[in-house]
């Protein structure tokens, strides 16, 4: 099947999916004084519906879906409120009005589906689509990468890079608080589960570039996570394949008391166990989170943040044989291994927080966190390899074999490299709030401690004869001529650090609405200041300072069309982490300044409604112009900095989003992102750089069979242009520009609810859950070949160098389940 049919295939399933009949969605929440306090006994109408909060508080009420529905909130002391509300089907919201005795309430609150932080080009996805949407490694990311200006060419891994930045240059936090990604993961198939769960998830905010002084110092995006606090005891559980989870949630009979606890474990055997390499592979991805809060008084809160996480990677491979060329001169690798690669990955992470209310206008945060990651990566891994010419004579039994060897040669990988990382935080925050001027502040210190050693060395030959570095004068030429210089590894790093970094941060903005004329318009400005400092053992110490001004401004028209126009800009700094301190010889570079980005963003939102249902159509053009830029290499998803500012780089682009309900009730969209970036080497001239992705379309879908809308069908599809790389990792990038392919892929998920909020079975097997599904997944629909990397093989005959696609996962089938309790 091709891509042309998979349109036609969506095509007929949004003409089907018109005649869809009207479902229901959840409201649901906590009613609350003015002191906080939870109120009992408010009576709730929504049309001939209504229901009662309890003790602690807490209603849930069932509203018709894809229309206006007014919902009154009464109580005998307290003034009433009325808000209006437009869900879709199946749609959760909360929604926790304040009442008040003493104060006029508003008249009427209307929620509809624009979200407040539109002015801020932040997009805000549905917890629930995350956890809809099938993918190999599915979860925030994996949605994600279906947005414009968000790319990723490997379905096995979680990162990704946003508007030509890399995967260094993406901001995550988790209630406000900032988390890492691995330091020592080189492939997808190595890094198991995020770090986000997605089934404590409350709330997802992106932001791809342009965003507030309040996030902190990198280049590219923010990707801003709340973990939910619960209003109910409940248990949920998903169970497929590739692993399982469960989270449990609950809430004290005073309401002073949450807490939700989930655990992963994840298995990628399915999906490794089906690439072209033969392989004893035994994963173990593991861990659990934990988010506990205790409301003290009616002013002062306490939370904690927990995570353990514990990776095992053992892998062990057999046999590869990868068949590439052309029709008219096919040709094969043939591997035979030995050895095995043993990784271990721990990290543990737990934060206070501290959340004092000092009157409804101003509220103060004290935060402290430590993240502690120990990482192992220790292998011994003998390549002997054939590269021959493939046996194409059609009926001969010999077909598909190779018969005559153009190559023979062999490989040694050996690695022994071990990090240990200790992060500490402390962080004050604040906010106030005056008129329509909002003020929000922060300063923040953070020690870093980092133990590394790098063991690294590879020996290449080729029909039996040594291959010397390239960085070496004296050339092999063996058999032709003598050779009678020493054997030299391939390549060969070794090192050892000790490396600290004090940082001290702050930052200070300002927020305000105002009208303008007729016009409503939004205004923010604020600053970051970053000083850090590197010492270590054989480390001079080196300090350095930025400074960040950053500035957004957004205006509403009062235009029949409903159009919204913002504006982003600002010097964007990031200091260097250890990473990209130290270079591709081991060694700490302490004097590396911060890459320097000039950033300006202009976006249009155009909200309409087409055949009576809501849509979006999001535009963002940007450009940035990058300073003192540390070059790197791309290898899968490892990341190496030559620890030198010795490039300039400037990225533009055009990203577009068309969201909205193409099916009554559920929201999809379609993405288009062009990008343009290059850098400028030691003022060599201007190349592409390693994410230069320059074309980019996807899709999310969802739908449901109109006479069966329990039977409901979830798409993702993505297609990225080919990425500068597969060279070799000594190569020149300025003598290898060529491109990988094309990256075409889509995952596509099939699902039945068995039991949903809207049944009340009383009896049977069924009386136990609150929801209920089960489904398959296919991932890789149409069995495309997309590949990461290249291997590099030379052929001791014509003296060429061929370049062997690593590919990715085929097509695999996935049987899921999901429950809640």
């Amino acid at each position: 099947m091709t891509y042309k049919s998979l349109s036609v295939f969506v095509v007929l399933l949004l003409l089907v999916s018109f005649t869809a009949i009207a479902q229901t969605g959840t409201l649901k929440g906590v009613i609350l004084n003015s002191t906080n306090t939870p109120i009992s006994d408010v009576n709730i109408t929504a049309g001939n519906s209504g229901t009662t909060t309890d003790e602690n508080g807490y209603y849930s009420i069932k509203i018709p879906a894809n229309q206006e529905v007014t919902v009154t909130f009464t109580h005998i002391t307290f003034k009433s409120v009325t808000a209006t509300f437009n869900l879709k089907n199946g749609e959760e919201v909360e929604f926790h009005p304040v009442m008040d005795e003493a104060i006029e309430q508003m008249s009427t609150v209307v929620i509809s589906g624009k979200t407040r932080k539109d002015v801020q080009g932040i997009i805000t996805l549905q917890p629930e689509t995350i956890r809809n949407i099938p993918g190999a490694n599915s979860g925030v990311e994996n949605l994600l990468k279906t947005l414009p200006g968000v790319s990723s060419n490997n379905e096995l891994s979680t990162q990704y890079s946003v508007r030509g930045g890399n995967f260094d240059e993406n901001l995550v936090y988790v209630n406000g608080i900032e988390v890492y990604r691995p330091f020592l993961i080189r492939s997808g198939q190595q890094e198991g589960l995020s770090f986000v769960n997605t089934d404590l998830v409350q709330n997802v905010d992106f932001s791809a570039g342009g965003f507030q002084a309040k996030y902190g110092d990198k280049l590219s995006s923010v990707l801003d996570i709340t973990y939910r606090k619960p209003y109910q005891f409940g248990v949920t559980a998903d169970l497929s394949l590739l692993g399982a989870s469960v989270s449990v949630e609950g809430r004290s009979k005073d309401s002073k008391f949450t807490g939700i606890v989930g655990m992963r474990y994840r298995d990628n055997s399915l999906l490794v166990n089906a690439k072209e390499t033969e392989t004893n592979y035994d994963p173990k991805f593991a861990d659990v989170q934990t988010f506990l809060t205790y409301k003290f008084t009616d002013k002062f809160q306490l939370s904690f943040l927990g995570n353990a996480s514990i990776n095992k990677y053992n892998y062990e491979p057999e046999t590869r044989q990868t068949n590439f060329g052309t029709l008219q001169n096919p040709l094969a690798l043939l591997v035979f291994y030995e050895g095995q690669e043993r990784d271990k990955y721990e990290t543990y992470f737990g934060a206070l927080k501290g959340t004092y209310l000092v009157n409804d206008d101003l509220t103060l945060n004290l935060i402290a966190s430590t993240y502690h990651t120990v990482e192992e990566e220790h292998f011994d891994i003998l390549a002997q390899y054939r590269l021959g010419e493939v046996n194409t004579n059609i009926g001969d039994e010999d077909l598909g074999e190779v018969e005559f060897s153009e190559g023979i040669g062999g490989q040694l990988n050996h690695g022994r490299n071990d990090l240990d990382a200790l992060i500490t935080t402390i962080e004050h925050q604040g906010s106030y709030k005056k008129d329509d001027n909002d003020f929000e502040w922060s300063i923040k210190y953070t020690n870093e401690d980092i133990r590394d050693r790098l063991v690294e060395w590879e020996v290449i030959d080729s029909a039996g004869f040594s291959i010397n570095p390239p960085s070496s004068d004296a050339f092999n030429d063996q058999p032709y001529s003598p050779y009678s210089g020493p054997l030299e590894p391939f390549q060969n790093v070794r090192a050892k650090n000790k490396t600290q970094i004090d940082r001290l941060q702050a930052y200070l903005q300002w927020s305000r609405r105002m009208d303008i004329g007729d016009n409503e318009a939004w205004l923010n400005v604020g600053a970051r200041a970053h000083n850090w400092t590197v010492s270590g053992e054989g480390i001079e110490s080196t300090s350095q300072t930025v400074f960040s001004p950053r500035a957004q401004f957004a205006i509403k028209p009062n235009w029949d069309k409903d159009m919204l126009f913002r504006i982003g800009t600002g010097l964007y700094y990031q200091p260097p982490f250890y990473r990209e301190l130290r270079d591709s010889s081991g060694t700490v570079r302490p004097d590396v300044k911060a890459q320097k980005s000039f950033h300006i963003v202009l976006g249009n939102d155009y909200s309409f409604k087409m055949w009576d249902r809501p849509f979006k159509l999001t535009t963002e053009a940007y450009y940035k112009k990058i300073t003192d830029v540390n070059p790197y290499t791309l290898e899968n998803v490892r990341i190496r900095y030559r620890a030198k500012n010795n490039a300039e780089a400037y990225a533009y682009g055009l990203d577009m989003r068309l969201n909205g309900e193409f099916v009554p009730g559920t929201e999809s969209w379609f993405s288009f992102g062009y990008l343009k970036t290059e850098e400028n080497i030691d003022d060599r001239g201007y190349i592409a750089r390693p994410t230069d992705q320059r074309l980019k379309f996807a899709a999310l879908f969802q739908d449901y069979v109109p006479s069966l809308p329990k039977m409901k069908m979830y798409l993702n599809l993505v297609y990225n242009t080919g990425l500068p790389g597969g060279s070799p990792s000594y190569a020149d990038p300025y003598e290898y520009q060529n491109r990988l392919p094309d990256y075409k892929r889509a995952d596509v998920g099939f699902q039945y609810v068995i039991v949903d909020d809207k049944d009340d079975y009383q009896s049977g097997w069924r009386k136990p859950f609150k929801y209920l599904s089960i489904g398959i997944e296919i991932f890789n629909v149409f069995d495309v070949q997309n590949s990461i990397t290249n291997t590099w093989v030379r052929d001791v005959y014509s003296k060429r160098q061929y370049a062997i696609p690593n590919y990715l996962t085929p097509r695999v089938f996935n049987v899921r389940t999901s429950m809640r309790f």
